[in-house]
């Protein structure tokens, strides 16, 4: 008689857990098939960042003379290097220690070698590329210019497994890309509501996400810009399973306790 009434507890206890479980695999699916989005989705517009006030910029020129050509690169490491910024193998996270660059002053100048003052700010790199080349072929025959940024940075908070700093090669990051270079959210994340922070004309503008919706790919925050914050906040869950844990000692001890007092019997 004893035994049954523990085999039945043992299920019932058994069948709460699975339920719980079920119930809570759908808050941490992420794009969810919801009601009038298909299986192809328009993408947000491709973000293409413009240089400004206290950049740091990578500015590399090359020509069918490399000798001329170095001095127009004193921050170059290397010929070889190309003048681009290199990463470890499979990351996107620059080193710190980084070779200086041209940093882009409050009134948005830089200062080249023989070129003098220029003015830089509001360009994309690919623009600045352009003006340099233009200015340079006054010395150089047929140059070309890369132009880089060396503090590309976005910030990581919150419930991720590596939250960080992470300074961006490539001048372009999704919001989907920089969660997995932090190690993805933790299991105790809030995947439908993920705050990010960002400058904007002088003031700092707050955005948030549903990560558990397919409506994140065309979200004004689906590309990140430039020294964003993504903040990802913590759920009731880890709160309760803190309590729960502290709940669930006195029973475990309780079904020993039985368990011991059959086994005797």
């Amino acid at each position: 008689m004893i035994k049954n009434s523990f085999l039945k507890i043992f299920l019932a206890i058994v069948s709460v857990i699975l339920i719980s479980s079920c119930s809570n695999e759908k808050k941490l699916v992420y794009f969810q098939k919801t009601k009038g989005f298909t299986d192809t989705l328009d993408l947000a517009k491709v973000y293409i960042p413009k240089i400004q006030p206290g950049d740091i910029l990578s500015i590399y020129v090359n020509s069918l003379n490399p000798e001329a050509s170095s001095f127009f690169n004193p921050y170059s490491v290397s010929a070889s290097s190309g003048g681009t910024s290199s990463a470890s193998s499979g990351s996107a996270v620059l080193s710190q220690s980084a070779a200086p660059g041209y940093l882009v002053n409050s009134s948005g100048v830089i200062q080249l070698p023989l070129i003098g003052n220029l003015k830089i700010s509001g360009l994309s790199t690919t623009q600045a590329s352009d003006t340099i080349k233009v200015l340079v072929s006054k010395y150089l025959k047929e140059p070309t210019v890369n132009v880089r940024f060396l503090n590309y940075r976005i910030s990581v908070l919150g419930e991720v497994a590596k939250p960080s700093i992470y300074t961006i090669p490539n001048e372009m990051i999704t919001l989907p890309e920089a969660l997995s270079l932090a190690g993805d959210l933790t299991v105790f994340a809030r995947r439908d509501s993920i705050t990010i922070v960002r400058d904007m004309n002088g003031k700092k503008v707050f955005g948030n996400v549903d990560l558990r919706g397919r409506d994140v790919f065309n979200s004004p925050y689906y590309y990140l810009h430039a020294n964003d914050v993504i903040y990802v906040k913590t759920g009731k869950a880890k709160a309760q399973s803190i309590d729960r844990t502290y709940q669930v000692i006195p029973i475990v001890v309780s079904l020993l306790t039985l368990i011991l007092y059959i086994v005797r019997r």
